[in-house]
């Protein structure tokens, strides 16, 4: 027997190993799939869940023998992840005994690596339950707002990816694009256009550039379960309009988003449109995995993760009224919203072509530091 083979020899063993549980699964979730959807989805998720969690050293092995990751995907995106994290949500309101507050909040200090010297309140016994301790506040000067740049990061997290819109698609993660109007909508709501709207991506790109010799930026942030979980305004701007997507909860962190091609698109999200002194801007805050609860401040009608709420459609909301033609105003720094747990925050707006970006992909950044500027 050759070396090659030789060192093949453990993966092979493992390949055949997991290959076969595999195969059952597939073969049980086949059988599964006649049944009515209401059915079939209460048998087939727990097959769904123990199919997907195989161990995933093996997928080089399982590539070798024919397993394709598409079937993965499909897989995970038939989990529940609603129900998940609306169950997650409600665990989280648990209050905890006083005893117990201490231990569960270091393991997860200790396992995310939160800085709390920059909490509000230090004192972990403090925080009644999970919620509240995700949604702890900082101390007023552990993020100064950056005064010298007309854009500042509105939240912590990790930069995914940034840069010019080009050909109506935006990067998620590098290599891996989606399309720009089925992650924001229809530039204005359906009800209101005397005529259909326009498909074609020039046509949409002309709705969301109102200036001669502008441009349409993007900026993708992460946030990690230990990051600081609120998001402020990134400038000044007037909010006119915000656009729920019900949609799955599936998870955003860097891996998944280079797997799962539109990921942004298929996530529930939360889009607030409006203008800053060079036209159009809009921030996202889109949900994942166990966040299903996304808060707008000022917003109290948003119910987000809902189930009176289906995936595929879209509610819209304005703040422009007979009372208030001119919207929300917010100013740099503002407080805005807050996740449950780690998420992303998507930004895309219209500014002049020496707009530039003071960032590198892949880097740390926190709230109130420079995105960019003119």
């Amino acid at each position: 027997m050759c070396q090659s083979e030789a060192r093949r020899g453990p993966e092979l063993r493992a390949a055949k190993w997991l290959y076969f549980p595999q195969l059952a699964l597939r073969r049980r979730l086949g059988q599964l799939s006649c049944m009515s959807k209401p059915a079939l989805k209460l048998r087939s998720w727990p097959l769904m869940v123990l199919y997907y969690l195989l161990p995933l050293g093996a997928l080089r092995p399982l590539s070798r023998v024919g397993w394709r990751p598409v079937s993965r995907v499909a897989l995970y995106k038939s989990v529940p992840t609603r129900l998940l994290s609306r169950a997650w949500g409600r665990l989280n309101q648990v209050e905890l005994p006083h005893w117990l507050r201490r231990p569960v909040y270091s393991l997860y200090i200790w396992t995310f690596g939160v800085n709390m010297k920059e909490a509000a309140v230090e004192d972990l016994h403090h925080y009644r339950n999970l919620s509240e301790f995700f949604r702890r506040k900082l101390k007023p000067q552990a993020r100064p707002v950056c005064g010298l740049h007309s854009v500042i990061s509105p939240s912590d997290g990790k930069i995914l990816n940034f840069g010019q819109v080009k050909n109506c698609e935006v990067e998620q993660v590098k290599g891996v694009t989606y399309s720009l109007e089925s992650f924001l909508g229809p530039r204005i709501p359906m009800e209101d256009l005397p005529f259909p709207p326009a498909t074609s991506c020039g046509s949409f790109r002309s709705q969301l550039v109102t200036r001669e010799g502008n441009e349409l930026y993007h900026c993708v942030i992460y946030l990690a379960p230990g990051d600081y979980h609120c998001f402020h305004s990134p400038t000044d701007w007037t909010i006119s309009h915000r656009r729920h997507f019900p949609g799955s909860l599936m998870s955003v962190n860097p891996g998944m988003a280079r797997w799962i091609k539109e990921l942004f698109c298929h996530n529930e999200r939360v889009v607030l449109t409006g203008d800053w002194k060079h036209g159009f801007f809009s921030l996202t805050a889109v949900g994942a995995t166990n966040v299903g609860s996304i808060r707008i401040y000022f917003d109290r009608d948003l119910h987000t993760n809902s189930p009176r709420y289906s995936k595929g459609s879209y509610n819209d909301f304005s703040f422009v009224t007979h009372t208030n033609k001119e919207g929300i105003p917010m100013h740099k720094g503002e407080h805005l919203g807050e996740f449950n747990l780690g998420s992303t925050i998507v930004l895309i707006f219209e500014a002049p072509k020496d707009f530039n970006f003071k960032l590198k992909a892949g880097q740390k950044i926190r709230f109130g530091e420079a995105l960019g500027s003119l």
